[in-house]
């Protein structure tokens, strides 16, 4: 057994990532689902909150193969601010983690101290008795404002 402690960032729910993002105007939401989920599937509408939504494929199709600019990516987004609140999003909650974890330590090598944190659940939430996505958790079924294209 590996006694050796996974790096960890903090995890929410989809309604207490709302909760960040309305309370901190400078908080950030990275979403690092592919292009094809953005566009079919729909991705986080943050017009009320006056928040940007930075999307960053953690993952690239049509393999699933690693991003590897992804820090680079977020980054080049943000511009000069780096803000003190990052949350991430992915389908389920698993890719979302990684892209955390790997901000969180390029930042913490560049002296920089932010708040990494996951969102439980994702967009679309785990998958149901029946094998589908959508009805059990994640940002959608959380009644947050969404849209698609």
């Amino acid at each position: 057994m590996d006694s050796v402690a996974k790096p960890r960032v903090k995890e929410v729910l989809p309604e207490a990532a709302w909760d960040v993002l309305e309370g901190d105007p400078g908080a950030v939401l990275v979403d690092v689902r592919t292009r094809s989920e953005w566009a079919f599937v729909g991705v986080p509408d943050l017009s009320a909150l006056h928040h940007p939504l930075l999307q960053v494929e953690w993952a690239q199709l049509p393999n699933m193969s690693q991003n590897p600019r992804f820090v680079g990516e977020v980054l080049e987004q943000l511009g000069d601010h780096i803000p003190h609140t990052f949350l991430f999003l992915c389908r389920s909650g698993v890719r979302s983690e990684a892209g955390a974890l790997a901000v969180q330590a390029h930042l913490a090598g560049m002296g920089q101290d932010a708040e990494c944190i996951n969102i439980l659940g994702g967009f679309e939430g785990d998958l149901d008795e029946n094998g589908h996505r959508g009805s059990k958790n994640g940002w959608k079924v959380a009644g947050l404002p969404w849209r698609q294209s």
